[in-house]
């Protein structure tokens, strides 16, 4: 476990000490918690921005698009100043803006200059990195495949990005249907919140279908994604329910349900402890616990809270990667310190 789940453990245990539960003499289930879980090295780095450029600046901050999708980070950061809004022309010229973990167009960062936004870019560098191999192969001639959900703002920003040819699939039948200016010349990308899992269908198609296709190696898929898919595999072996803490917009949290569904888990995805229904657990002996990459551990432990009103709760972390990723801070944030209230904010207060 990490040193923040290791926290979070204890906290929940010591506030559990003496058993003073309604569910105290209830029939007991162990709660198995996924590890990895929540927020991933990305994540992390998007609040983190909005919370020092709050602390540099003062409110408000702008935002372009959810930091990231989860309601209850959102709503956090908009009690602290931040303004969330859609589009750039909602934003005053001259403010501080900082867009979304998820990428913007390379049209909505002209606009941000044209109205002489005070620009902070809080896209996750794995993003970053998938438009900079997109626009490495377009500038080259290729026809770009982009992996992806048409729609989600990351492959919105990701189209924006690259310059030329990019067509969007996500399921491997479409592959027959690509038209393409050259089969010799076509590279891939893909959507980072899909992991080697996802994508290797489509990946195995367009092989078949275009045997020269160039694109990124298996390793540079994002790590939080798969480690999180992988985590709630080997969960899903082991328990009768499971809940995933995350949005009903986070593409991650999604696939995490759909992955105990395929196990032929009733499964679950719960913004909050509120969500919880005390019935999706009678009868179970063990229930899997998992966060997507955007919902915090505070999230979690709230969750075990909300069971531990109907059940006797033994917690049962399990093995799992530990991550110790962390991306650098935007230089003109890098000497802000963090403020007081935003430490360990989403994980034990």
């Amino acid at each position: 476990m990490s040193a923040i789940e290791k926290a979070a453990v204890a906290a929940i245990d010591r506030d559990h000490l003496d058993g003073a539960s309604a569910a105290a003499n209830a029939e007991p289930i162990d709660v198995v918690l996924a590890q990895p879980r929540g927020f991933c090295a990305g994540v992390e780095r998007a609040i983190d921005i909005v919370e020092r450029a709050l602390a540099k600046y003062g409110a408000p901050v702008y935002v372009r698009h959810e930091i990231v999708h989860n309601k209850h980070v959102v709503d956090t950061l908009r009690g602290r100043g931040a303004i969330f809004v859609e589009e750039i022309d909602e934003i005053p010229a001259g403010a501080v803006t900082v867009f979304s973990a998820h990428g913007v167009a390379k049209k909505v960062e002209d606009g941000a200059g044209l109205m002489n936004l005070d620009v902070i870019d809080a896209t996750c560098p794995l993003v970053t990195k998938v438009h900079k191999e997109g626009r490495r192969y377009a500038d080259k001639g290729y026809d770009i495949v982009l992996i992806g959900h048409l729609g989600h703002p990351e492959v919105e920003g990701t189209l924006g990005q690259i310059p030329g040819k990019v067509h969007v699939i996500s399921e491997p039948h479409e592959v027959a249907t690509l038209s393409v200016s050259d089969p010799e010349q076509v590279s891939f990308v893909t959507q980072t919140t899909l992991s080697v899992n996802d994508t290797k269908d489509v990946i195995a198609a367009l092989k078949a279908r275009f045997p020269n296709i160039v694109g990124p190696d298996t390793r540079d898929i994002c790590y939080a994604t798969q480690n999180r898919q992988t985590a709630v595999i080997e969960m899903s072996k082991q328990v009768d329910v499971l809940l995933v803490v995350g949005a009903h917009n986070s593409s991650n949290s999604n696939r995490l349900r759909e992955i105990g569904e395929n196990f032929g888990l009733p499964s679950y995805l719960i913004q909050n402890a509120d969500d919880l229904d005390p019935a999706w657990l009678n009868g179970a002996k063990k229930v899997g616990l998992t966060a997507g990459a955007s919902a915090p551990e505070k999230l979690v432990q709230q969750t075990i809270d909300r069971i531990r009103e109907y059940r006797d709760v033994s917690l049962k972390p399990l093995d799992g990667v530990e991550e110790n990723v962390h991306f650098k801070l935007p230089r003109e944030l890098a000497d802000t310190p963090r403020p007081p209230e935003a430490t360990e904010a989403w994980a034990l207060d």
